[in-house]
């Protein structure tokens, strides 16, 4: 053996450990990169969009964590989703998992999609020695590569998420998954414990959004650090925009005569001069991606401020793109899918203009339903600020509703006046551990808070509704059995239509300790569909007086969100549509809670309180001769009495996170 050939074998040994020079994505697409005929258009190398750069360049960068692309169809995201994966296949050698909706899905997916990019990309043949080949490396499961697996899995089904350990996972369609996995959470979260641990853990969420506020990539764009829109300049006056639809009231967006698509063009915000499909492309490579904090994203795809400042790379990142930016589809075109959609719509038929607005827009559809705004709840409450933890006049009784989370109690504490008119008094969240009795002692230390009143006098919690569904049911039975002459009632919610809010009671066995208590507590069942119906309409109230719902202005964002995080809609059931409140946000414990404090009312017969009972209770607890502490009347007040500290009303040795101004509801 001559010595050339012993350097090649060397060569040839060494080869495994050879560290590939570094490559941003987008240059590792340019140079290796092809469109398959399969998938595209036109099969050809691949030349990235101006608007795709930036995108691919976050998906493959280790110091970004994150990347969330809220899209519309037909902007390539498919193409740069498989980029991704032979880049970081071939140039990272990372071990990868990439779920779809369904099964059926990824399968179509690796048959349509990934099959034929791997065959027609020569960097992936060199790393995947099985391709063509019945070999169990190679299935629709799993891909096994030179020095990294990619798994492919459907997303319904909780086993797809186990027993995977990978640095990138890629969530493909996530409007499409169910916004809880067989009861074990969100398919992000799911996916995201797959990467814990990675030395450079990457998670990659795109989708079209489906339906607002139940929409799991729009959450996932809000909560991204930074979140980018494309903007080009005007070919006329130069100044960058985003591109929008607009409408006939708004003076951009597009425009065009007399039902004809072949005149639209955009009309500038700024200028006010129309611009043709054709001038746009002439300045599109121009375009920057521009945060709503004015950071924008450089040709290199490093991150500058608005002046021009280099800054770290945020570690999550979202961007938002629709049709108008891509040359796949010209503009008359868009026009023309939205005439169709606007004359189906006239006829009684909204599924093209869903369509429409999903898939050509990129954004949610917002369905006509039932629901209550957290926006306009603020607002008041602003205009007819209140303390919190201070019993407001006209303020009788006091209620109470308790969800129990795994790791904390939620409480929301409401007075209650003639005719059901009711006020915020205390929301709170105590930290703890539901299935340590000593946890339970710390909630029943709140429970037994005396509030000042606004008259001078003060009122303890009068009747308390607790949830006991979840993982600590007989723990929250046996709280209950224990105070049941306290008014401390254990409830099970039933959705079912026409319930009343107070249904009736049936007695459960107490498991405590290990010994079963035959018939030891009375649950109560509670109409929630009544209740949520019932509060909805209350809400709507805007003068003081019967069935008001007065809000505090020291409640937090997250109480408003929480209250009205659910909306009527029509939902498919084993008998057909029905209609339910149903969640449109993760988190609506202060609903709950809210939910149960009117069953507790409604254990106090409150509804039922004829005048001369309410004469009888305000005469307890708003004498007419009030001392020199009394304040305003209900809506005038705007502090709390000046001789009655807010430490009179925390809880006995309770460590809170109080949820008001000064607090977060904590997750």
């Amino acid at each position: 053996m001559d010595l050339s050939e012993i350097h090649r074998a060397i060569r040839s040994g060494l080869k495994p450990l050879e560290a590939a020079p570094p490559m941003r994505l987008s240059e590792w697409a340019a140079r290796h990169f092809y469109l398959s005929a399969e998938s595209s258009y036109v099969e050809k190398s691949w030349e990235a969009y101006p608007y795709q750069v930036a995108i691919l360049d976050a998906m493959g960068d280790d110091d970004i964590q994150e990347v969330t692309l809220h899209k519309s169809a037909r902007v390539g995201y498919t193409k740069m989703l498989l980029a991704a994966v032979a880049y970081f296949a071939e140039h990272k050698r990372r071990n990868q998992a990439v779920w779809q909706p369904t099964d059926e899905d990824s399968d179509e997916f690796v048959k349509t999609e990934l099959e034929p990019m791997i065959r027609d990309v020569p960097a992936m043949v060199r790393v995947f020695p099985s391709f063509m080949r019945k070999h169990k490396s190679n299935t629709l499961r799993q891909k096994l590569f030179l020095g990294s697996m990619l798994h492919l899995r459907g997303g319904k089904a909780a086993k797809n998420y186990r027993r995977l350990s990978v640095s990138v996972a890629i969530l493909d369609e996530i409007d499409g998954f169910d916004l809880d996995v067989e009861g074990e959470g969100s398919a992000v979260e799911l996916a995201r414990k797959r990467i814990e641990g990675a030395t450079f853990p990457k998670l990659i969420i795109g989708s079209t959004p489906k339906i607002k506020d139940s929409s799991q990539v729009e959450a996932r764009q809000q909560q991204a650090q930074k979140r980018f829109r494309y903007h080009v300049p005007c070919p006329h006056c130069g100044v960058e925009q985003v591109l929008r639809w607009g409408g006939p009231d708004k003076p951009f967006g597009f425009k065009w005569t007399e039902d004809n698509p072949e005149t639209v063009a955009y009309l500038c915000e700024h200028c006010g001069v129309l611009f043709r499909q054709a001038e746009y492309l002439g300045v599109w490579h121009l375009g920057r991606w521009i945060a709503q904090d004015f950071t924008f994203i450089a040709p290199d795809s490093n991150y500058h401020t608005a002046l021009g400042v280099k800054i770290p790379k945020p570690l999550s990142v979202g961007f938002s793109i629709w049709t108008a930016y891509s040359p796949q589809a010209d503009w008359s075109s868009l026009v023309r899918l939205f005439l169709s959609a606007i004359r189906k719509k006239a006829a009684g038929d909204k599924s093209e203009l869903k369509t429409f607005v999903n898939t050509t827009l990129g954004e949610s559809w917002e369905e006509e339903v039932e629901k209550t705004d957290q926006h306009e709840l603020k607002k008041r409450a602003k205009l007819t600020p209140f303390p919190l933890r201070v019993v407001p006049m006209g303020g009788l009784a006091l209620v109470a509703g308790v969800d129990v989370q795994d790791n904390r109690f939620a409480v929301v504490v409401w007075a209650v006046g003639r005719g059901e008119e009711m006020w915020t008094v205390d929301h709170i969240e105590l930290d703890a551990m539901p299935g340590d009795e000593k946890d339970w002692d710390r909630l029943d230390g709140y429970l037994q808070t005396r509030f000042k009143h606004a008259a001078g006098t003060e009122l303890g919690i009068s009747a308390v509704g607790i949830d006991t569904q979840g993982h600590f049911t007989h723990q929250a039975y046996n709280f209950c059995r224990l105070r049941a002459h306290r008014r401390i009632y254990a409830v099970r919610g039933d959705p079912k239509d026409g319930q009343t809010v107070k249904r009736t009671a049936s007695l459960q066995d107490v498991n405590f300790r290990g010994k079963i208590i035959k018939s030891g507590v009375k649950l109560w069942h509670v109409g929630t569909d009544t209740a949520k119906d019932l509060l909805h309409s209350r809400l709507s109230l805007i003068s003081p007086g019967p069935g008001c719902v007065h809000l505090s202005d020291e409640l937090s964002d997250d109480f408003f969100d929480q209250l009205t995080a659910e909306a009527r809609k029509k939902v498919k059931t084993a008998r057909g549509d029905v209609s339910r409140w149903v969640k449109i946000r993760p988190r609506n414990e202060t609903l709950d809670c809210t939910v149960y404090a009117i069953f507790a009312a409604h254990m106090r017969d409150f509804h039922r309180y004829t005048a001369r009972m309410w004469d009888r209770l305000e005469a307890e607890v708003q004498p007419k001769t009030a001392d020199i502490f009394a304040t305003a009347p209900s809506g005038e007040q705007t502090a709390p009495p000046a001789a009655v500290p807010r430490e009179t009303v925390q809880p006995p040795k309770a460590l809170a996170r109080r949820v008001g101004r000064i607090g977060k509801i904590g997750g």
